[in-house]
């Protein structure tokens, strides 16, 4: 079978790495993919959101499955393009049509869903320019801290806590009348700010079906004791120390299972995964927000764990068959520690030579890269987020050092990442 991995990221050389071990994987391509990807595959140089080059070639490279990575070319409608041209409609892809995909292009949209079908989340109000003085009062008698929402994508930037209602009443006025984050703010969600502890959940669907996977805790700030800015992730965890089994019969009963019966009620076409951010209260689970693909850099410890060839499962997502396959998992604790660029997630720069990836990563561990490049005989940064080394352990701790140990043989310029991944749990 031939396959076509679609992003550049940590998440698609984890996919990549995963599935290249598969004995159904024939050839396996990957664009734009990165400096790590080539070693499971071949990279070709084509944008995820370029869908007439995609075609050609999946056409050219006789593609039997698409896996799409980002949630970019998703909300852009890359299903409806495939499986809506005569030539290309015979090919298998893993992820949702566009207007599906608005679970995570649109927070007011996933916001309806969840009230639609009794999801548990914090409460709601979304305005525009249209009822903007009435947003201003809202934001005036509202609780603090209180949580503003760009509507639409903005990298991972449009969320924000704001602790006084001056902070909210300007960030308000800079998201609807000075298009702070371009036209995603051009409705803004407000929200009531849920305390408590933040995990993950995944979920692969074929709209029907579902297999719940390993669940994950991810650190977002740049700094140590999760201080500092908001970053696309600088770790993650998986198992969840705090995930027992009352905690996930209530997620299951309460969200998944509502998530994945409301899909099916509104007849919508989704073959992948959903990604399901949390904040757990008290023992009682809220849903934060859905992601219509996988989290990264949750990918690279969900992933790893699971001890089934990861093809066929999703070939049998693809087919809307996943009922009649299984998953089974690695019990060990994997974490990944991520190295970034200095001065990220403010400005940085690229280009620095990686030195060290010639050395055996070991039984315990795996280097995903996340922005690299591969330059001649030399790797180069060319992200924020560089490198995301995984390793396996029988708790958190040994996880995480092994992890620290690898990166200690890592340099490049500006090399920075967080020493305190699982921090609460040790």
């Amino acid at each position: 079978m031939n396959i076509l991995i679609i992003g550049s990221g940590g998440r698609e050389h984890t996919f990549a790495w995963k599935i290249s071990q598969s004995p159904l994987c024939e050839h396996l391509y990957i664009a734009p993919g990165n400096g790590g990807t080539s070693a499971c595959g071949t990279n070709l140089p084509i944008s995820g959101t370029d869908f007439d080059s995609l075609k050609k070639a999946v056409l050219d490279k006789k593609i039997d499955l698409i896996v799409v990575g980002p949630e970019d070319p998703l909300v852009k409608g890359i299903v409806n393009y495939f499986q809506s041209d005569s030539a290309t409609q015979h090919v298998l892809i893993v992820g949702p049509a566009q207007e599906a995909a608005q679970l995570e292009g649109s927070k007011s949209f996933a916001k309806a869903f969840m009230k639609k079908y009794g999801i548990p989340t914090a409460s709601y109000a979304e305005f525009t320019v249209s009822n903007f003085e009435e947003g201003l009062e809202y934001i005036k008698a509202h609780s603090l801290p209180i949580v503003l929402k760009a509507d639409g994508l903005a990298a991972g930037k449009g969320v924000l806590i704001c602790n006084s209602h001056d902070e909210a009443l300007r960030e308000f006025e800079l998201m609807i009348r000075q298009s702070k984050f371009g036209t995603a703010g051009n409705k803004v969600v407000i929200e009531s700010f849920l305390e408590g502890i933040e995990a993950s959940v995944f979920v692969l669907t074929d709209g029907k079906s579902y297999l719940l996977l390993p669940e994950a805790k991810d650190y977002k700030r740049i700094g140590e004791g999760d201080q500092g800015l908001n970053t696309g992730g600088m770790g993650a965890l998986s198992p969840v120390p705090f995930f027992d089994d009352a905690l996930r019969s209530k997620i299951i009963s309460r969200i998944v299972e509502p998530t994945v019966a409301g899909l099916k009620s509104e007849n919508y076409n989704y073959k992948g995964f959903v990604f399901i951010g949390l904040m757990i209260n008290q023992g009682e689970p809220f849903v934060i927000e859905y992601n219509c693909r996988m989290g990264d850099p949750e990918t690279e410890v969900v992933i790893p764990r699971i001890k089934s060839d990861l093809l066929p499962i999703l070939i049998a997502t693809a087919k809307a068959e996943l009922h009649a396959v299984s998953l089974d998992t690695h019990t060990q604790t994997a974490a990944t520690v991520v190295a970034v660029s200095g001065g990220y997630p403010g400005e940085y720069a690229t280009g620095k030579v990686i030195k060290g990836l010639d050395l055996p990563s070991g039984e315990h561990s795996v280097v995903f890269h996340a922005g690299t490049k591969q330059d001649g005989d030399e790797m180069l940064t060319s992200g924020g987020r560089v490198l995301a080394i995984t390793s396996f352990g029988n708790d958190i701790e040994e996880a995480t050092e092994r992890s620290y140990h690898l990166l200690g043989k890592l340099h490049y310029e500006g090399m920075f990442f967080r020493k305190d991944i699982g921090y609460e749990f040790k």
